[in-house]
């Protein structure tokens, strides 16, 4: 019989619920205490979820005080650096929601610090999870596509724009870009093998958010709603990312890696004001390149699943504290994404290109 493996929760807002959810449906695993800052929220969120046995705390130091094998960090953006930092030198294997952070600075403090303690830092891009992304993968890394020289990537919602906590760049540090951006991100840098970038020249705008028209807290939206970022790679890369909350256009394109043998075509799946994006499914891959001088595009087939997505990151994590292994979704790793997105924040900010610091 296996061991119970206790979790905490820190943070109780909308995902938290989706972590308890997942955590639920898996054998051996115990939600034993929740934290959230707002005074009593941590003890409406356990009787909503009826978690009878779990302690509340407005405090999550104290939380971190329990002999616990996990925690899912569940807050505001701006909170994910302290606790996370926190919670490893506790000695918790952390299960942070994605983005990793606001700074740079803040996500490699956050991945020396799991480095140095020997506890686990997962980053949650569920995205991962659907079958067709490791499809994608093979195809970049296989070579048939040569060099990859320029991909592009991210995309937009017609009308997707959420409201408050993500709404404020106090809480939230950036808007469109670190939301649903890190997943696009995430989509085309794990597939060439997560490359060090080296320089972002970048623009963003909230031209809708700030509009009473198009948002009804128009009056405290202060990230912003579009963005568009040139990023230079090692070994002369290049990707031209771009992604919005809000605009008036049905899709900014699919993704695209454009090889010296081939390329590959990728379209999100759904429909409506809401998807258009890379934060959930793949909707086709198409591959083009030559045979005997005659161009040739080829559907290369989806695997059609039923995965729940969010479940299966939870699940992998748990494996991993229970087995012993490393991070599914390594810090380490996602430290690049990061990079990108505080380079975008920062060009964006004097409107000229940046350099990326990244140690070796």
């Amino acid at each position: 019989m296996s061991k119970t493996l206790k979790i905490g929760i820190i943070g109780s807002g909308g995902i938290a619920g989706a972590h308890v959810k997942a955590y639920r449906e898996l054998a051996d695993v115990e939600i034993v205490a929740v934290a959230d800052t707002i005074p009593g929220k941590a003890a409406q969120f356990i009787d909503l979820w009826q978690i009878p046995s779990a302690q509340a705390f407005d405090d999550y130091r104290q939380l971190l005080e329990l002999d616990l094998d996990g925690v899912s960090i569940c807050t505001p953006n701006v909170a994910h650096h302290r606790t996370t930092v926190d919670s490893l030198l506790a000695g918790k294997h952390v299960m942070l929601e994605k983005p990793m952070s606001v700074t740079l600075e803040e996500a490699l403090e956050m991945a020396q610090t799991a480095k140095k303690t020997g506890f686990m830092l997962n980053v949650g891009f569920q995205p991962r999870y659907d079958p067709n992304m490791k499809i994608i993968q093979d195809v970049v890394q296989s070579g048939q596509l040569g060099k990859v020289y320029y991909v592009e990537t991210g995309g937009g919602r017609r009308r997707g724009m959420p409201g408050g906590t993500f709404i404020s760049k106090e809480i939230a540090g950036a808007g469109a870009m670190a939301d649903i951006g890190c997943y696009s991100l995430d989509m085309a840098l794990n597939a060439m093998g997560y490359p060090k970038p080296l320089t972002v020249s970048a623009y963003s705008s909230n031209y809708f958010g700030t509009n009473p028209l198009y948002h009804k807290e128009a009056s405290r939206f202060d990230v912003e709603d579009f963005g568009v970022a040139m990023i230079r790679f090692e070994d002369d890369l290049v990707l031209n990312f771009k992604i919005s909350w809000a605009m008036h256009m049905d899709t900014l394109g699919p993704t695209l890696f454009l090889g010296t043998e081939g390329g590959l075509k990728v379209t999100p799946a759904g429909k409506g004001p809401w998807s258009g994006v890379f934060d959930g499914s793949v909707g086709s891959i198409s591959l083009y390149h030559d045979i005997r001088g005659h161009h040739t595009e080829s559907q290369i087939p989806l695997i059609e699943h039923k995965k729940n997505l969010f479940h299966e990151k939870v699940r992998d994590f748990v494996e991993a504290v229970r087995e012993g292994k490393p991070a599914p979704i390594p810090g380490e790793q996602i430290v690049r994404n990061q990079a990108i997105i505080d380079g975008i924040i920062r060009s964006s900010q004097i409107k000229r290109e940046v350099t990326i610091e990244l140690p070796n």
